[in-house]
């Protein structure tokens, strides 16, 4: 069994990292810095809500890690980590309360989490406050890209559920 889940999360990783370096290539064409769908967070609510926390957190920091190593961006690494650990930490207490039934609603609170953590990184990076002013702009931009990709996962759990835990025992 811990074969399997280890292989998984390597599989889980790799893909979040292809999303994530697939995702770099082609930025939305909004004159916004900053905003983008943040698709890898796919594959970490997918592992919160079939493998765990732990698992979840192993899987984010692997990706957000490996991403900017081969993505070469070093300055990135902090804010996706700031960003990537408070959005897993805001996830995890609403998926205690909220569970499956919405992974959507979920999964928009990550993202604007994730979004003001970035916010908080940019203020320390450039020692002035008026980054702050991105934050309507990105709080709505979170709030859609969450709810898209919530509902992929709420999709996928309520399609695959069965599947997913035959292969995990």
């Amino acid at each position: 069994m811990r074969t399997k889940r280890l292989v998984l999360m390597a599989l889980l990783t790799a893909i979040a990292l292809t999303i994530f370096w697939v995702e770099q290539q082609f930025p939305l064409p909004i004159p916004i810095p900053g905003i983008k769908l943040g698709l890898s967070n796919i594959v970490t609510l997918f592992a919160i809500v079939f493998l765990g926390w732990r698992e979840a957190a192993v899987i984010l920091i692997m990706r957000i890690t490996l991403g900017a190593i081969f993505t070469g961006q070093p300055v990135t690494f902090f804010y996706s980590m700031a960003g990537g650990i408070c959005c897993l930490m805001a996830e995890l207490l609403l998926y205690i309360h909220l569970k499956n039934k919405f992974i959507w609603a979920i999964s928009a609170v990550g993202a604007m989490v994730h979004n003001i953590a970035q916010l908080f990184v940019a203020v320390l990076v450039t020692k002035t406050l008026a980054v702050f002013w991105y934050l309507p702009f990105l709080l709505i931009a979170g709030i859609i890209s969450g709810i898209f990709t919530g509902l992929c996962v709420q999709i996928l759990a309520s399609t695959a559920w069965n599947s997913i835990h035959r292969l995990l025992r």
